[in-house]
């Protein structure tokens, strides 16, 4: 039995955006709860070297739109990177999530030898479909979420391992 990389994806990817909205939300929740500007957390980081939790958010969301752009064809929608707030990060990921929503099961399954090009400044990473969403995409996706879910417990917030696999 072959997995489809619809099912690999779309799926996946949706049900991680709602647990990273989840986390966030208490996140919000304890910031309020506690007195504290929500900038601390939003602009909090593991390590001084580190991105803070809204390009985590960002990340995520960008990774999200990279496989549904790079193998599935869907249109690319800008993103800005200018939210500064749990409200505006809140948006972003339903914005994610209502393209996964509109993706078509079409678009991406039978994609999967589908040359895929990833550009950074330095390089081009040349990829198959179905590699770049197991070897790339969905690493990318999980550290980020991981990086998110830690950042806010690290700063007190009240989540556990039931949070981060959205079954909270």
């Amino acid at each position: 039995m072959t997995t489809s990389l619809y099912d690999l994806t779309v799926p996946v990817f949706d049900r991680a955006l709602n647990a990273l909205a989840g986390v966030l939300t208490k996140g919000e929740a304890f910031a309020t709860e506690k007195g504290i500007d929500p900038a601390v957390l939003l602009n909090a980081r593991l390590a001084p070297d580190m991105a803070p939790l809204t390009a985590q958010i960002q990340r995520v969301t960008d990774s999200v739109k990279g496989v549904l752009t790079r193998v599935g064809g869907v249109e690319n929608v800008v993103f800005e990177d200018n939210e500064t707030s749990f409200t505006e990060l809140q948006a972003r990921i339903a914005r994610a999530r209502a393209m996964l929503a509109s993706t078509p099961r079409e678009a991406l399954d039978g994609k999967e030898a589908a040359e895929v090009l990833f550009s950074t400044p330095n390089r081009t990473l040349t990829f198959t479909g179905q590699s770049y969403v197991l070897s790339f995409a969905l690493p990318n996706i999980y550290f980020h979420v991981t990086t998110a879910y830690a950042i806010l417990r690290h700063n007190g917030v009240q989540i556990g391992k039931l949070d981060y696999l959205g079954a909270a």
